[in-house]
């Protein structure tokens, strides 16, 4: 058998085992269930791990369980409507470098609730305002800083797995501002186990974890992510698989050049169209298998 006629058994091999039929360039309709795959330059590998990915999640206990919980995917931190007075005050978030002037209160009760805005609510544990203010302040450089002079139970509205909601927050007063700095007061449900393994191989040019989910469109027809690449190619790509009951995305990097390269991890944020609102589909990472983390370090709920 010759390398190409083996190479060509190979391909048609991945191919079948994504499960679908191919119905144009770069397109996929598999399952019955209305799911399109734009993947221009993807491998047919990348496809069908896309497409395990869905199988396994659509209609599973933890994709209900994802439906009935609390899992922000909006801003757990919110700026004052003022921010920022300057560049310095700008770094000095970027680098959660926060000074405290004064004492902050105790949590004055046990629980709080979150309220959909669809309907439905859900009581969790509050968080102490200690908490809420060590996750921001993670800093510890001489650098410029936020001075925080008070802090008081309120409320804030951001996105969830369920659709907006109202959660219980913690408003900082900082010096200088005329509107407090917010910070959900209750942290998410722990999800339950994704109903498939991650990738057993580790990032290659074929399939690379997303970095983070960074927001969602108001109308919900595009979500922004952070991929990730290296200093010697083309940057990432990120191709989408939809189903009637989750996003599935795979990130890749295009035009990875060979011979020697630095060890440079560059991030990068990638918009990715979908056919319709995102809704209450879970949106997942085809390389982890599991839902796309939101917010970067410190600002996670």
């Amino acid at each position: 058998m010759s390398a190409r006629t083996a190479q060509l058994l190979l391909v048609l091999a991945l191919f079948a085992a994504a499960g679908g039929a191919v119905t144009g360039c770069g397109s996929e309709q598999g399952s019955g269930r209305g799911a399109q795959a734009r993947t221009p330059g993807h491998s047919p590998m990348a496809e069908a791990r896309a497409r395990q990915v869905a199988d396994a999640w659509d209609g599973s206990e933890a994709a209900r369980a994802w439906r009935k919980g609390y899992y922000p995917i909006g801003e757990v931190v919110q700026l004052p409507e003022d921010a920022f007075h300057d560049a310095a005050d700008k770094l000095a978030f970027g680098n959660q470098n926060f000074a405290l002037r004064g004492q902050l209160p105790a949590a004055p009760r046990k629980n709080g609730r979150v309220k959909w805005e669809s309907g439905g609510s859900l009581t969790l544990p509050l968080m102490e305002a200690r908490q809420a203010y060590e996750a921001v302040a993670r800093g510890g450089n001489d650098g410029p800083h936020l001075t925080v002079t008070g802090a008081k139970l309120g409320e804030m509205t951001l996105d969830t797995s369920r659709g907006p909601a109202t959660v219980p927050a913690w408003l900082f007063t900082l010096d200088g501002y005329g509107t407090p700095l917010k910070r959900a007061a209750v942290r998410p449900l722990k999800p339950s186990t994704p109903p498939v393994e991650p990738v057993a191989e580790g990032p290659s040019d074929t399939l690379q974890p997303l970095s983070q989910l960074v927001g969602t469109a108001r109308d919900g027809r595009s979500v922004t992510v952070i991929a990730d690449h290296g200093a010697c190619d083309d940057g990432p790509a990120v191709a989408v698989l939809e189903t009637d009951g989750s996003v599935v995305l795979s990130a890749s990097v295009v035009g990875a050049n060979e011979g020697p390269c630095t060890k440079q991890l560059l991030h990068e944020k990638v918009t990715v169209k979908l056919d319709r609102p995102l809704g209450d589909r879970i949106l997942l990472d085809a390389f982890t298998g599991r839902p796309v983390p939101y917010g970067g370090p410190g600002l996670r709920a």
